[in-house]
């Protein structure tokens, strides 16, 4: 037989139905037939029915389903100090682990006043307004890491992500990868402000609020709402228990800067003006109790005598 006759015979031999003699021939020696190929478990295509289901905790009820916790650096520091304290920072953390109780989903902006004042030095000079903008936004990240890692610490998932990129310590803000993280139950932290310079944490959180559809901007603060001039200055100031967002802005109580306020007014979202360092005053807000000053677009009323 010639070679090519050799070769078609073989090649008919490999198609032709196997005997069973033949198949167990093929079982024995150098050509023993591999088993089926099976995928390992973290390998398999799973269906959407095979998905992490998220489980909602059973305790007090959510007013919310979904808020925005704006948070100043100087939440983190020690009283009158720069830097990461870490009495401040843990219960900055166990409140918001508190909260997340409710079943409510949380994203926290974070600002880095506490690690560098970038308006400071663009106003001696030192640095050009941009290239200061960019350090804050770096003094967020450090704060957004130390947030993150006190969540984890204390058993509740939290992920960070930043509006610049620095991958190393921070996923990249992506809309539908925030989103999905809250389908996990996972704390959202969100540093670098909006990653462009010019622009305060303030807009930073009114536009988060506005992407994610938060229900609510929760603005944490050192006094217990907003008062018509500073209570840390004048015995006789007085508190609102609610105001428009054109009061708030005719009478310049700088609570947020005009931007966000402007992002606030248009596409309708509240802001609640609250004492964070309460214990449970950030749980009670998204429940809903009466606590703060609610600013939205219903028309003011008179102060808290």
């Amino acid at each position: 037989m010639t070679c090519l006759g050799v070769i078609a015979s073989i090649g008919l031999d490999l198609f032709a139905p196997l005997s069973s003699n033949a198949a167990r021939r093929l079982t024995r020696g150098p050509f023993k037939m591999l088993p089926p190929c099976r995928l390992e478990p973290e390998f398999a295509i799973k269906t959407p029915h095979a998905r992490e289901q998220p489980t909602m905790p059973n305790s007090r009820k959510s007013c919310y389903g979904r808020v925005l916790l704006k948070v100043s650096g100087e939440s983190l520091a020690a009283p009158d100090g720069m830097g990461v304290d870490a009495d401040a920072l843990n219960h900055l953390a166990r409140e918001i682990m508190d909260a997340t109780e409710t079943g409510c989903q949380i994203a926290v902006v974070v600002g880095g006043g506490n690690i560098i004042r970038g308006a400071a030095l663009a106003r001696e000079g030192v640095v050009p307004q941009a290239s200061a903008d960019y350090m804050g936004m770096l003094g967020t990240i450090i704060n957004g890491v130390a947030l993150k890692e006190a969540l984890d610490g204390m058993g509740q998932r939290a992920r960070l992500l930043s509006a610049i990129n620095i991958t190393a310590v921070a996923e990249p803000f992506i809309r539908a990868r925030a989103l999905r993280h809250f389908e996990k139950n996972r704390v959202i932290i969100l540093g670098g402000g909006t990653g462009n310079p010019f622009c305060t944490t303030d807009t930073a959180a009114a536009l988060r609020a506005i992407e994610l559809n938060c229900d609510v901007i929760l603005k944490a603060s050192t006094v217990d709402g907003v008062y018509n001039s500073d209570p840390n200055k004048n015995a006789d100031a007085v508190k609102y228990d609610r105001l428009s967002f054109d009061d708030a802005l005719a009478q310049k109580l700088g609570v947020m800067d005009l931007t966000a306020y402007s992002m606030c007014t248009e596409h309708n979202v509240p802001i609640i003006v609250f004492d964070y360092r309460k214990s449970g005053n950030i749980r009670a807000a998204i429940a809903g109790e009466p606590i703060g000053t609610l600013i939205n677009s219903a028309p003011a009323t008179s102060p808290t005598a």
